[in-house]
């Protein structure tokens, strides 16, 4: 049998008495002891690691959209595409966390869902930030955050340009006609789809070589907005395996109002254009 290694013998750094470790940089302490589950029932615990890792992957999510936004703005798409790609594959962690949370049964989560009170993933206040980010507005998911300063984040972001608009307003800049204010006219309602728009793109794909930046950030919004997708479609067909059709412990209609969420484009225009083609 082979002696025990000894890392410290090979030069690895043994004693951490006021010195940074690995734990000490990450706050794992903080980090590791924010599970508290309030019920005895085992699969609590994967319950809130799903949904708390879920909300560290939309905050890095939400640190590379307002970069993307900043870069569009400033022009600078290398870095834009870097930006656009990586949250590209934070949604696909996150598309791969419902298969987790999907190994518990209904049976399961009933141990458990009466301790949720009216909490609901409804009210993560990180994921409506996202949608006010890419364009998906309503000043009515606001009021679920009224009691806090989150609606005041909400807020500021009515009150800018979403990040389509900033692809929007680089088409403009490129010497694509664009009626005025569209691009930089901030909207506290969804973005509805605009022939114009369409016909915008639609010279783009024409002539991808005439365009390139623009349309390979499109494609880039577009490889977002299929991740995007397959999140909520993903999140409906877990609701339903778990929970049935009841309504959701927020209050909502539970597995009828995610449906109704699938049928949203965040870039309408993008999808549109194929058909012109």
């Amino acid at each position: 049998m082979a002696d025990p290694v000894d890392p410290g013998a090979e030069g690895a750094q043994m004693s951490f008495d006021g010195r940074m470790s690995y734990g000490d940089y990450l706050s794992l302490g903080s980090l590791l002891d924010a599970q508290h589950p309030i019920s005895d029932a085992p699969d609590e615990m994967l319950f809130i690691v799903q949904h708390q890792t879920s909300e560290l992957w939309m905050k890095l999510m939400l640190y590379e959209l307002a970069l993307a936004r900043a870069g569009i703005l400033d022009g600078v798409l290398p870095e834009v595409m870097k930006r656009l790609a990586r949250v590209s594959r934070i949604m696909e962690q996150l598309n791969a966390a419902w298969d987790v949370l999907r190994t518990m049964t209904p049976a399961d989560y009933t141990t458990f869902r009466d301790q949720l009170g009216q909490s609901s993933g409804f009210q993560s206040l990180q994921y409506r930030l996202i949608e006010f980010t890419l364009g998906n507005r309503n000043r009515a998911m606001i009021r679920p955050h009224a009691h806090t300063a989150d609606a005041a984040r909400l807020e500021a972001e009515l009150h800018v340009p979403s990040l389509y608009q900033a692809a929007l307003g680089y088409a403009r800049r490129q010497g694509i006609a664009l009626e005025p204010g569209l691009d930089s006219e901030p909207r506290d309602t969804p973005w509805e789809p605009r022939p114009d728009v369409v016909a915008l793109w639609e010279t783009v794909y024409k002539d991808p070589q005439a365009h390139w930046p623009l349309y390979e950030l499109a494609e880039k919004l577009v490889d977002l907005e299929d991740y995007f997708r397959r999140w909520r479609f993903n999140h409906v067909t877990t609701v339903e395996r778990v929970i049935g059709f009841k309504r959701g412990t927020g209050g909502t209609a539970g597995v009828s109002y995610l449906r109704r969420m699938l049928d949203i484009e965040l870039f309408p225009e993008l999808w549109h254009v194929r058909t012109e083609l």
